[in-house]
């Protein structure tokens, strides 16, 4: 990273590093809440972290080269446990690690290019538990998935328009992708993540913002396989036209 690189990124880190302690005051409501949503569809795992923030950040050195943010959902099972604390670490990570080691044409290595963050650090077992805590929690619970989204999306984009100014002259712009975007449609439980995310960009930037299916149950990588069958294209390409094409379907443009 250049130095204005770095500079924007650990400004990043600690400022997460602060919520996700201040946030974990919820705790003591939180994890009732979290345990009781996943009663009904989840195997029963050991809760450890109600506001996940992403060890991984700790780990990123100034001579690292961010060449892409990726934004899943929130935290589930594996995120969440002590002995991780770190997003995309379970089966939906796994998928992406493979797909990027596979495709070595884009030059990411997942675990050492890409900057990972959520919409929420707040963890459920599945995001759809998320509206269970909306819908059961306090009023400070309700704010605080809210707040949390708001800041979450100021934040990204804030990082990710000083990660292109910061850059060398001639290197690629980072790139943005929303991995998972069914909960931004409509009034879902990321409307205030979608709307925020494109208040906080300036015209110049938002197109290096993608939007793609989740890593999770293959739905990333089956809607890349169908895009290719219909047009023989260099993957680069392909994944930014698919990246584009839902964009539009979230924001219309």
């Amino acid at each position: 990273m250049t130095e204005k690189q770095w500079t924007a990124f650990v400004e990043y880190r600690e400022w997460l590093k602060g919520k996700c302690h201040e946030w974990m005051a919820f705790a003591g409501e939180l994890y009732p809440l979290q345990k009781a949503a996943s009663q009904n569809d989840t195997p029963e795992y050991p809760l450890e972290t109600a506001v996940v923030y992403n060890r991984a950040y700790d780990e990123v050195q100034p001579q690292d080269e961010i060449k892409l943010i990726v934004i899943g959902d929130n935290p589930g099972k594996d995120e969440q446990l002590a002995k991780n604390n770190r997003y995309l670490v379970g089966q939906s990570g796994k998928v992406a690690e493979g797909f990027f080691r596979k495709n070595k044409e884009l030059n990411v290595d997942f675990r050492k290019n890409v900057i990972i963050m959520n919409k929420t650090p707040v963890h459920t077992a599945k995001t759809k538990h998320l509206k269970y805590l909306c819908k059961n929690g306090s009023d400070e619970i309700k704010n605080l998935i809210a707040q949390s989204q708001e800041l979450m999306a100021q934040k990204a984009a804030e990082l990710h328009q000083k990660l292109i100014e910061g850059k060398k002259k001639g290197d690629k712009n980072p790139e943005l992708w929303i991995v998972g975007y069914s909960e931004l449609k409509g009034k879902k439980i990321f409307s205030k993540y979608r709307d925020t995310l494109r208040q906080s960009y300036s015209e110049k930037y938002w197109e290096n913002v993608y939007l793609y299916h989740h890593f999770s149950m293959n739905r990333f990588l089956v809607d890349l396989k169908e895009y290719l069958k219909k047009q023989d294209l260099p993957i680069e390409q392909a994944l930014s036209e698919i990246g584009i094409q839902h964009r539009k379907e979230i924001y219309g443009e």
